[in-house]
């Protein structure tokens, strides 16, 4: 069941007033703890209500109020979408809170789910939408060096390298020669929720990756070139990195491990199909 729990405003977070390194800190803790836990789908903070606006709807007249709006107590600061078998479980995780945070007010809703609904024409369009998967994850196969790639991986994205298993430690070991048991069986990396896997091949099993390639995309120009910059090092760019009609910056390469990678900044959507999807 997906809940969203919100944190009420107050008079600081609508004065606009940032949380300190302590409490980014702990909250981003909290965070990769449900990260881990399955529990944490996403999260943001909103900027003051000053900044914002309300539209309502009248008699068929539109109406657009600008903050910022008196009544802070019924106002957001922010919120969290969590991924949760009970409320009772929710709330466990809403007790964990920072405590750096101070003194706030927390609300648990739930989402509504397409079974509360009457069966019709305009369910099917939505149950059509949920046929999607959960996660689409990539999934590489290295010669060997499956424990180097990974890492370096890890330390160029930022993502957290959650798992590194060996042959020898699973039940595979007795069947695999013990020369191979320090070899990867499964790695996995994590970012932001997406995970970019991989394992060591056996004996002639490997085969270089053709016709595919690890997409990574960036809001910054500077931090897209600086990784498109990290991942060509020892490999061979194929595309140098640069401004193109579909994006601010973008460029191909097959890094070191063999593995090709597409790197841009603000990629966005192709405007052929913008076009197409025009009316």
């Amino acid at each position: 069941m997906r809940y969203m729990l919100m944190r009420k405003a107050d008079p600081a977070t609508e004065a606009g007033e940032l949380p300190g390194q302590g409490v980014l800190e702990a909250m981003a803790d909290y965070n990769n703890r449900m990260l881990e836990a399955g529990v944490f789908v996403t999260g943001d903070g909103l900027r003051p209500s000053r900044e914002g606006c309300r539209i309502e709807r009248r008699d068929g007249e539109v109406r657009v109020t600008h903050g910022p709006f008196a009544e802070t107590r019924e106002l957001l600061a922010g919120y969290s979408v969590l991924e949760a078998d009970s409320l009772e479980a929710a709330i466990e995780w809403a007790r964990q809170w920072p405590a750096e945070d101070g003194d706030v007010t927390l609300e648990l809703r739930r989402y509504f789910g397409l079974e509360d609904f009457e069966p019709g024409p305009g369910l099917d369009k939505h149950r059509a939408m949920a046929r999607l998967p959960s996660e689409l994850n990539v999934h590489l196969c290295f010669p060997g060096n499956c424990r180097e790639a990974m890492t370096c991986y890890a330390e160029v994205t930022g993502g957290r390298l959650e798992a590194l298993i060996t042959y020898g430690e699973t039940p595979a070991a007795r069947d695999t020669p013990p020369e191979r048991h320090d070899r990867i069986i499964h790695a996995s990396l994590n970012v932001r929720g997406r995970r970019l896997m991989g394992a060591d091949m056996a004996g002639d099993c490997y085969q270089p990756p053709q016709g595919a390639q690890v997409h990574l995309d960036y809001a910054t120009l500077d931090r897209a070139e600086t990784v498109f910059n990290r991942l060509a090092e020892g490999g061979e760019v194929t595309m140098p990195f640069g401004a193109t009609f579909w994006a601010q910056g973008f460029g191909m390469l097959t890094d070191r491990f063999g593995v090709p990678w597409m790197i841009g900044c603000q990629t966005g959507q192709c405007p052929m199909s913008e076009e197409e999807s025009q009316p």
